[in-house]
């Protein structure tokens, strides 16, 4: 009988993880000898944190890397094959969203893997919540293009469809583009859309900002040049 796929959600930063994770999430990953992960270093350092059953060195974790080729997807869900639990980590928050878990998701259903998503952070739906704008329709586009013209096509875009469907649009930066990424939308998008910007979400240095673009307009964005954020936009 195969094992079961666990989609365990990491923290978003530096927090007691019984601040963030329920039980069952905390206990089903101490227990798991087997791991599928974003990056080694990241899910090591989040493992330490819950005291698991056996001692780091002992617990199998693979990495997916960037660009998964099929056959390294199938190497990485043969111990489920063979009948191990899996758990699957992303960097931060939760895996399969916004990176490459997705792929590994979609095999395991491909194989008859049994799938159970746990609870726990997702910096996509706390900022939702916490932006007042429309939860009911709303579109995750992950991250914008980097550069120019790219990028304010797409921001346009992003605000047109808002203003034609009203959904809120969710994106994310590197931290260190923050300040360019709000700089341009202020830039591009119209004085009267709406911006959230959802910083260091469930950490003691949490912020969380709602103005039309014209109020961030003329504002100092240094403060954000560094934090993982979250950008929810609506026009």
């Amino acid at each position: 009988m195969a094992g079961t796929l666990y989609l365990i959600p990491n923290l978003l930063g530096l927090v007691p993880p019984e601040n963030v994770l329920p039980a069952r999430t905390m206990g089903v990953a101490r227990r798991l000898e087997h791991f599928i992960v974003e990056n080694a270093k990241p899910a090591r350092a989040f493992l330490k944190t819950l005291d698991p059953e056996r001692a780091l060195r002992d617990i199998a974790i693979s990495e997916i890397g960037t660009e998964p080729k099929s056959a390294h997807i199938a190497d990485l869900l043969a111990p489920a094959r063979e009948g191990h639990d899996l758990g699957l980590v992303s960097d931060a928050g939760c895996p399969g969203i916004a990176d490459p878990g997705a792929l590994v998701v979609a095999a395991a259903h491909r194989d008859g893997i049994v799938v159970a998503p746990l609870v726990g952070p997702s910096s996509v739906l706390l900022a939702l919540m916490a932006s007042g704008m429309n939860g009911q329709g709303f579109i995750f586009h992950g991250y914008l293009p980097v550069k120019d013209p790219s990028r304010s096509h797409a921001l346009r875009a992003l605000e047109a469809d808002s203003r034609r469907n009203g959904y809120a649009q969710l994106f994310i930066e590197t931290p260190y583009r923050n300040e360019a990424l709000l700089a341009a939308i202020v830039a591009t998008c119209g004085p009267s859309t709406r911006l959230c910007v959802a910083a260091d979400l469930t950490l003691a240095s949490e912020s969380i900002e709602v103005r039309s673009l014209g109020e961030w307009k003329g504002r100092a964005f240094g403060r954000y040049a560094k934090r993982p954020a979250m950008f929810v936009l609506q026009a």
